[in-house]
């Protein structure tokens, strides 16, 4: 029969997102008495076409007593109301009381998938109160939770006696029962919503079924809650520097739009450290902020103290502002007062890119900066400092950038049949004391403006040969002070630099049984006329020195082959007549399998001796580039660049690497080569890793750096790992054999717990 009119509630709302379902199994292990009856399959009603306000109910029978307005429905009940479902084996509703009752194997099957199972069920007709008997209920995210009965105070209270919650699976495979990884059982859990928390009495944690810790008070952010105070999974580990080490998380919401993380950091060998992590949102962007502090002596390697007792700390903020749809701002502050806090302290993700501008490995930035981008134009403006943390590092030579200027702009429309883009950048740099010296020497300065534009045009034939000829301008204007270290003295020079040339290529394919081969020669012809390089200084010997700011880390790889100008920056430039050749060839196989590979090198009509002798481009005839890379089957892939000596075809330089990814773990592989890398003669070392799941829950995690010119391990980790569908728990043993700075040698075991629904760690180690 189907109602209208009849105000037919959604049936307790009790912890809705937040549950368990357990009698998904044919038996119940949870610890709490009396468990509902297993139910049947559970298949979800679609929507049925009532209207707000409709109700449909079938039953067996149903009885109705007007003059005591009580409606009895008996017998395979199914009511329907505002898109969610309940069943049961008897339904009464007492119209006068506005009082719902339903007994015997209760389901209610809510609108967002959630489901709620009862014995028995009384509920007013404006869901405000009610009660349930033998409760259990499944929620979002696999959350479960159990109760003997339950009682809904109001809109915003929930109370559930003798219960039960876990957010890990209770059945077994084979369907039968099993004890959760973990649960949090108690004598009463209250679930506030309007506070956003839920609140256990009388709590024990247990783990496989194991008591492991009880809490007479205990609370945790409700999993309904996007963003709640509460304290995130605590880290554990000991080293040798600071000894056994414990880190509880802590989170406080002050608003809607922020929040702040306290996170101390208790030390049985050293002074405790506070980190603290501030986030705010705004209309147009967002704040993030952290820091730490302690006051204390310096220690080594060994936790052994030495110095001074003093304030200790560092900052790593950032913030990105929309000003309008085109226009963009930001700023980065980082920087520290202990050259080895973040070693010393196990501090991670530090050297992360949070703005624009990114510095070196071991090194901070502080910046600010502004961006406009539309369909055809770009503009940054910018400015940064450094602060080295490197050994050796002073942070006196390093350059106080700003302004820092760079713009490009696309005319949209063809000229001469091909596309031109303009380009502009200017930058100043201040250095307080110059490079590779101890003494007070100063600086030097130097001051750029550039204009460039580059014109190119694609032609291509009917055979497909593809020809693309271009052209590239570019003037420089540059004023230099402080020139070989003497103060004051000044400078100015300019230069013009012109390139033509064209790029050819043809792409050759053949189709194979399972594959399809592609084979294309590619050729590069440029000219420049002879360039002046800018003159920062002379040596003793009367040599001159050129200005190389922004390119002092250059690669010559397939990356920048069939560039016009190699050089990464600005300051260095090449010229003369030169050309490019390679091949490049590429199969694709039906399956998915494929490989690419690329050999090329660049020819020169005279030696140029702006390039150094060790990177392959100093001779008419460059070093070969060789470069490959492979997917063999689905979850491995592999590559390996390398470049080979122009006469011996000596390895100069190799990189090679591989990735694999399958059911029980992944992968890396690194390796490096450099022969001469540069003070020392060789740099070579490789960097591994991985975990594997030997069976579905247990694990094995391994990582470690070597460097093989030195015949050395650089850090090496071993790790235990379990994990289930609600619990990881990592033990990892690490040891560091480098010495940073004043840390000597050290090893650490630390242990982290993460667990379904309560946090989880702050920092990644």
């Amino acid at each position: 029969m189907t109602a209208k009119g009849h105000h037919f509630p959604t049936l307790l709302h009790v912890l809705a997102g937040f549950a368990l379902v357990l009698a998904s199994c044919p038996a119940v292990a949870m610890g709490a008495e009396s468990r509902p009856n297993p139910a049947p399959a559970i298949n979800l009603p679609s929507p049925d076409g009532l209207q707000p306000g409709e109700l449909y109910l079938e039953a067996d029978l149903v009885v109705r007593n007007d003059q005591t307005k009580i409606t009895t429905a008996t017998g395979n009940v199914e009511a329907r109301y505002d898109g969610r479902t309940i069943r049961a084996n008897e339904l009464v509703y007492d119209e006068v009381n506005s009082i719902i009752r339903a007994h015997g194997k209760v389901q209610l099957i809510n609108s967002d998938k959630t489901v709620e199972f009862s014995e028995d069920l009384v509920l007013d007709s404006k869901q405000n109160i009610g009660a349930a008997r033998q409760f259990a209920l499944q929620g979002q995210d696999s959350i479960k939770l159990a109760a003997n009965s339950v009682v809904r105070r109001s809109e915003l209270l929930n109370e559930l006696n003798q219960a039960i919650y876990t957010p890990c699976d209770i059945c077994a495979a084979d369907g039968k029962s099993k004890t959760p990884s973990w649960s949090i059982q108690a004598d009463k859990i209250v679930q506030d919503h309007e506070h956003q928390l839920v609140y256990y009495r009388n709590a024990v944690v247990k783990i496989h079924g194991l008591p492991v810790l009880f809490m007479p008070i205990f609370w945790h952010p409700d999993p309904q809650a996007v963003r709640k105070s509460g304290f995130l999974t605590p880290n554990v580990g000991s080293s040798r520097r600071r000894g056994i080490s414990a880190q509880l998380p802590y989170v406080q919401v002050l608003n809607k739009s922020s929040d702040i993380t306290i996170t101390p950091q208790i030390n049985s060998k050293v002074n405790p450290f506070v980190n603290v992590k501030y986030r705010q949102r705004f209309q147009t962007g967002a704040l993030e902020a952290r820091g730490g502090m302690t006051y204390d002596y310096d220690f080594d390697g060994a936790g052994n103290a030495f110095g001074t007792r003093t304030a200790r700390s560092y900052i790593l903020a950032s913030g990105a502002f929309a000003i309008n749809e085109a226009w963009r701002w930001g700023f980065t502050a980082e920087r520290t007062s202990d050259k080895v806090i973040f070693d010393k302290y196990e501090i991670g993700e530090v050297y992360v890119p949070r703005g624009p501008f990114v510095p070196d490995d071991r090194r901070l930035i502080s910046q600010v900066y502004a961006t406009r981008q539309d369909a055809q134009s770009w503009l940054s403006v910018g400015a940064f400092a450094i602060q080295g943390l490197r050994p050796g590092d002073n942070d006196r030579t390093f350059p106080m950038v700003g302004p820092l200027v760079e713009s490009r702009w696309d005319l949209g429309q063809p000229v001469l049949g091909g596309r031109i883009r303009l380009q502009a950048s200017a930058v100043a740099l201040t250095r307080d004391q110059a490079l590779g010296t101890t003494a007070n020497v100063a600086g030097l300065d130097s001051r750029r403006a550039t204009l460039s534009g580059d014109w190119n045009r694609v032609f291509t034939s009917d055979t497909g040969l593809r020809l693309t000829p271009f052209a590239f301008a570019r003037f420089d204007a540059y004023s230099l002070g402080d020139l070989n270290g003497v103060a004051g003295s000044q400078d100015s020079q300019g230069r013009a630099i012109v390139t033509v040339g064209t790029d050819l290529s043809l792409p050759l394919a053949k189709r194979l049984s399972n594959a399809l081969m592609v084979v294309e020669p590619i050729a590069q012809v440029m000219a420049s006329p002879k360039i002046a390089q800018i003159r920062a200084g002379t040596t003793r010997s009367g040599d001159p020195i050129y200005l190389n700011e922004d390119s002092t880390i250059f690669q010559f790889d397939e990356s920048n082959l069939f560039r016009n100008n190699r050089f990464p920056g600005y300051d260095l430039v090449e010229d003369g007549v030169r050309a490019n050749a390679g091949v490049r060839t590429s199969f694709l196989w039906d399956d998915g399998r494929r490989a690419n590979l690329l050999v090329g090198r660049s020819y020169r009509a005279a030696s140029n001796s702006i390039f150094s002798t060790t990177s392959g481009l100093s001779k008419k005839a460059s070093d070969w580039i060789v470069a490959a890379d492979a997917q063999p089957i689905k979850g491995l892939s592999v590559f390996t660049r390398s470049r080979l000596d122009s006469d011996n075809l000596t390895i100069q330089r190799a990189e090679a690497g591989a990735n694999l990814y399958t059911r029980s773990g992944s992968g890396f592989f690194r390796y490096l080569l450099e022969r001469s890398y540069g003070d020392t003669s060789r740099k070579e070392n490789i960097d591994l890793g991985g975990e594997v799941f030997v069976t579905k829950h247990l694990g094995l995690t391994a990582y470690g750096n070597r460097d093989l010119a030195q015949n050395a391990w650089v850090i090496r980790d071993m790790g235990l790992v379990y994990r289930d569908e609600c619990t990881r728990v990592d033990v990892i043993y690490r040891r560091e054999d480098t010495v940073v700075g004043r840390l000597g040698k050290t090893d650490s075991v630390s242990i982290r717990l993460t667990l379904a629904t309560l946090g989880g760690p702050l920092y990644a180690n």
